[in-house]
């Protein structure tokens, strides 16, 4: 009914000849209408900020990851810890390096000569709680476009019901149902509707992009954690096998 109502609204603003000025428009606003816009173009202004932001440190960690990967595992392959925990620390940004830091560190702290199960437990929940503090940097901001997504229209729905409101008030104060009555407030339902659309779609489509994405470096940091701890149970295994 309210998309009826709409297009019905823009057909009569169209055969009346009324003008689409921006600035005319903001002017002719209620103070409430104002307040509508203003919400939705710092909800704008916030959605892009964490896109521009999340679409950064993504990259980033993305480039990181694919040159720290194969540089750590020929480390680990040749049995210098010390160097792989190096090569971790130059990838500040890579997902995957601070995983695989925190379980090398934690490793070689309980590492005494003989690799036991506790030290290899150790290493397990360092890993664990790295993936989990990782996580969370790299979903920063991202659930503020899903509020954003999910209120943006209904905060243009509230400007809509404002604009038709003011549209009825013009038709009291004027004793008039012509067009010039009901312009200014169908004028103001139309725009508030309008940019709170515009607001949600691209930070819903943002947000499911941003989604999978996330799910694909949990991923990546999961099989990171899983072979660092099969490395280190045949580690120990040769350990063992030469005492």
């Amino acid at each position: 009914m309210i998309i009826q109502l709409q297009v019905w609204a823009l057909f009569l603003i169209q055969e009346g000849g009324v003008s689409f000025d921006p600035a005319d428009m903001w002017a002719q606003m209620g103070w409430m209408a104002r307040f509508v816009v203003i919400a939705l173009f710092v909800m704008s202004a916030w959605s892009i900020g964490v896109m521009i932001d999340r679409l950064i440190a993504f990259n980033a960690a993305r480039a990181q990851s694919r040159a720290f990967a194969p540089a750590v595992a020929g480390a680990l392959r040749e049995g210098k810890l010390d160097e792989a925990i190096k090569i971790a620390d130059r990838y500040k940004k890579s997902h995957l390096a601070k995983v695989v830091v925190a379980g090398l560190q934690e490793f070689q702290a309980h590492n005494q000569g003989d690799i036991s199960g506790e030290t290899i437990e150790a290493s397990r929940r360092a890993l664990e709680r790295a993936e989990a503090i990782v996580q969370a940097e790299l979903k920063r901001g991202v659930s503020a476009l899903a509020t954003i997504g999910s209120t943006a229209p209904f905060v243009g729905l509230f400007g809509t019901v404002v604009g038709i409101i003011n549209a009825f008030q013009g038709i009291a104060a004027e004793k008039s149902t012509g067009l010039g009555a009901v312009a200014g407030g169908i004028s103001e339902a139309l725009v508030a509707t309008a940019i709170g659309l515009f607001v949600a779609i691209p930070a819903v489509m943002v947000f499911n992009y941003f989604n999978s994405r996330l799910e694909a470096f949990n991923v990546e940091m999961g099989n990171s954690s899983s072979e660092l701890i099969d490395y280190f149970i045949k580690r120990a295994s040769r350990t063992s096998a030469k005492h």
